[in-house]
């Protein structure tokens, strides 16, 4: 093959590949439904009375808040109208989602409220779910309370000396989920680790991440310490705080996981890694039955104005169904005008990316890009029988939410999607409400299809 041939067919291939990443398939509200943000559940009995309240160290000094509902919540500047702590425990930011063979839905509440050090009275635990979607309402099943009875967590928990044991969003920030036959598997972001729990919300496994033989490590570790002497160095890590596992996968036979990093690894403290010409996130196998990392990786390259992903979950042996989206919350026509100087009465940035994409992980393509073949368009998710029940306008629908954290096929031909409403503080549907928990039924069959 001549030269010019050669540069033709790599010209044709690159922009095959591009526009296979930019194809947009249609997508179509069937149902929604809502959980209120103001969704308050009682600490089990047995848990300390530290854990009968939530939320006590979120002020701006994180000086205890004593007072119930005495510090407001806020997204930036502008007032969600719900105030900590709380008087109880909060089921918000339910991130990552396992749809289940009877129709039910197995997910979990996040780390809490943002960061490990105002998490320490927040609990963590797991929800299965019936949703109802003609009447639009969303029923906790059952919620489990995770725990650490056996001492599997390498490093002292919150509640070290209690009976109990139960885990807080002080130790672990667990953000994806994946039900099996004894327990459940759930990526966490701290370590980042893989966490295994028994069916009772036991914690049984703690697993370090590795890529390419060598630790992954976010600042949160708890292995990492700052030096006693400040003229040695800071210990190395290599990936951004709230970087770690938000998407865990299970290949269809059951005997893989797929942990997808939210963040790029730093490559050398000033670059990260890259695929495409972008940013791109790891996706790393490990093996269910020894829990042990086969050595095996992808690179999932974000998107022109991609920022993050939110959910991950497998379609079939070689596809996979990921949320991608950038930081931006609210609609664009209500965005403050100089997000430097944002005001009470806009959004600060507005939303421009929030996409579901269809990929397909290829052994051929071990260590390099996974394939993109598509995505459906979240913020513009047609809805001509007007099935919502909230947002949106004439015709559509839409989900301005900066964090979405859960998906995963239902059926042949529709997909489930929802937010992860970090309560108080995320206001992306109206300026000064706290969002709720939205759960959205789309028919996409095309996109199911596509190869």
């Amino acid at each position: 093959m001549t030269k010019s041939i050669l540069a033709v067919a790599l010209t044709l291939l690159t922009t095959t590949t591009a526009l296979a990443e930019e194809k947009v398939f249609p997508a179509t509200l069937k149902a929604h439904a809502i959980l209120p943000a103001n969704t308050i559940i009682d600490a089990p009995a047995d848990a300390a009375d530290y854990l009968k309240t939530s939320g006590k160290f979120s002020t701006a000094d994180r000086k205890r808040a004593v007072e119930l509902g005495s510090v407001p919540g806020k997204d930036g500047v502008r007032p969600t109208g719900l105030s900590l702590p709380f008087n109880g425990q909060p089921m918000q930011g339910f991130s990552g989602i396992k749809a289940m063979p009877d129709g039910t839905f197995w997910s979990l509440s996040d780390n809490g409220f943002g960061n490990k050090l105002n998490s320490t009275d927040a609990m963590l635990m797991l929800h299965h779910l019936k949703i109802d979607w003609r009447a639009g309402k969303v029923q906790a099943l059952e919620t489990i309370f995770l725990t650490d009875p056996d001492r599997k967590a390498p490093f002292p928990i919150v509640m070290e000396g209690s009976a109990a044991r139960y885990l807080t969003g002080g130790d672990f920030d667990v953000e994806s989920i994946q039900p099996v036959a004894d327990g459940f598997w759930v990526g966490e972001e701290f370590g980042p680790y893989v966490l295994k729990f028994d069916t009772s919300g036991n914690l049984t496994d703690v697993i370090p991440t590795m890529v390419d033989g060598k630790p992954v490590l976010s600042p949160d570790n708890p292995t990492l310490a700052l030096q006693a002497d400040p003229s040695k160095k800071a210990p190395a890590f290599n990936l951004k705080r709230s970087g770690g596992y938000e998407g865990l996968a299970l290949s269809k036979d059951g005997t893989k996981l797929y942990g997808l990093l939210e963040g790029a690894i730093w490559t050398d403290g000033e670059t990260v890694e890259q695929a495409d010409g972008r940013p791109a996130l790891r996706i790393i196998e490990l093996d269910a039955a020894s829990k042990a990392w086969t050595g095996r990786s992808w690179l999932y390259p974000l998107a022109e104005g991609g920022e993050a992903i939110g959910d991950f979950n497998m379609l079939d042996e070689k596809t996979a169904l990921v949320i991608e989206r950038d930081n931006g919350a609210g609609t664009l026509d209500k965005a403050c005008a100089d997000p430097k100087d944002p005001k009470p009465d806009c959004f600060a940035v507005g939303s421009k990316l929030k996409r579901v994409y269809k990929i397909a992980i290829d052994d051929e393509n071990v260590g390099k890009a996974v394939r993109k073949i598509g995505y459906i368009d979240l913020l513009k998710i047609a809805d001509p029988d007007n099935r919502k029940r909230q947002g949106g306008g004439d015709g559509y629908y839409d989900m301005p939410f900066v964090t979405i954290e859960n998906v995963d096929r239902v059926d042949d031909t529709h997909i489930i999607v929802g937010n992860d409403n970090n309560l108080p503080f995320s206001a992306g549907r109206a300026l000064d409400k706290a969002d709720d928990n939205e759960f959205m039924l789309l028919e996409v069959s095309e996109f199911l299809k596509a190869e």
